[in-house]
């Protein structure tokens, strides 16, 4: 059984998700659909505003007809390495597991796969992506590759 990993994103004010979030969660269903995977894992806890990213997912993927057995909810986690750990505390989930995330997050997001003993690879949706998402993330790098040092 393949699962995939909707990795978290913002839910604006009013409960709304993020597109960052929608664009996610959008591929997500086009994976299940396809027969690609079997379950998706909705990854992400309450950030500034309710509901849980998770449940902002669940709410989207059952509008776009996944049924509630093929999710799962991993609503603690505030950060890649907690969408990740925490999901696979929900899922069980052996083996590869794919996570679906944007093509700037992917490779930070495999890497801490990684550094959890997890064999992972990507699925990303289409989308241009603009000069600032890069240098946050160049700065989630940083974050992660000191992380990463003290676990040696």
């Amino acid at each position: 059984m393949t699962d995939a990993f909707i990795l978290g994103a913002a839910v604006w004010p009013g409960g709304q998700p993020s597109p960052t979030l929608k664009r996610r969660v959008r591929h997500g269903a086009e994976l299940y659909h396809a027969g690609a995977v079997q379950r998706l894992i909705c990854c992400g806890g309450l950030g500034k505003h309710p509901p849980s990213e998770a449940e902002a997912m669940v709410q989207l993927l059952r509008a776009q007809g996944v049924p509630e057995t093929a999710l799962l909810r991993e609503d603690r986690s505030t950060s890649t390495r907690e969408n990740i750990a925490f999901g696979l505390e929900v899922s069980g989930a052996q083996g590869t597991i794919v996570l679906v995330t944007d093509c700037y997050h992917a490779p930070r997001a495999r890497a801490v796969a990684r550094a959890l003993g997890v064999n992972a690879r990507s699925s990303c949706p289409a989308h241009k992506t603009s000069p600032r998402t890069w240098l946050r993330e160049g700065g989630a790098w940083l974050k992660f590759l000191w992380w990463r040092g003290f676990r040696r």
